[in-house]
């Protein structure tokens, strides 16, 4: 079981947006996301979300919220938990990632991007800024099977 983090960071209205497209057989390619990536050994989730934002944007969070854990299923890929998190204090400049496209989407906007179908039932608990959730996404191939969800 992998153990990643996602963070969509806002700023103005706007959410940045990583597009992968630049990864060698990469479950997310083609899909837009937020940022983020996998534990290190010893690493909290907190530790990873901050590093990885750094690795991927150049942006240095300075506060940040756990919204959420996901519950990833995909056949044929390995089955992940996922730490979400939002954040809009940070600084720094942003860069150009290695595994994708940045770009800073009208929140409005979002919805419209090609999404993972999963992605778009828990941005919109995000945006309506809901309880803590934890929800688990049955896939098979880019289609959603099944998903239940919990709010504390």
């Amino acid at each position: 079981m992998k153990i990643s983090t996602l963070c969509y960071i806002e700023d103005n209205g706007r959410y940045l947006m990583l597009l992968r497209n630049k990864k060698q057989q990469d479950v997310n390619e083609g899909k837009w996301i937020g940022v983020g990536g996998g534990l290190e050994a010893g690493e909290s989730p907190e530790e990873c979300i901050c590093r990885e934002v750094v690795e991927e944007t150049g942006l240095i969070l300075t506060e940040y919220k756990m919204r959420g854990v996901l519950t990833f299923s995909s056949e044929g890929w390995e089955d992940e938990y996922i730490f979400v998190f939002t954040s809009d204090k940070f600084s720094g400049d942003l860069k150009e990632c290695d595994e994708g496209e940045l770009r800073w989407i009208d929140k409005k906007e979002v919805m419209d991007l090609n999404l993972w179908e999963g992605d778009r039932i828990f941005l919109k608990y995000i945006l309506d800024d809901r309880a803590f959730f934890s929800m688990r996404l049955s896939y098979k191939g880019d289609r959603l099977l099944d998903h239940v969800e919990h709010f504390y």
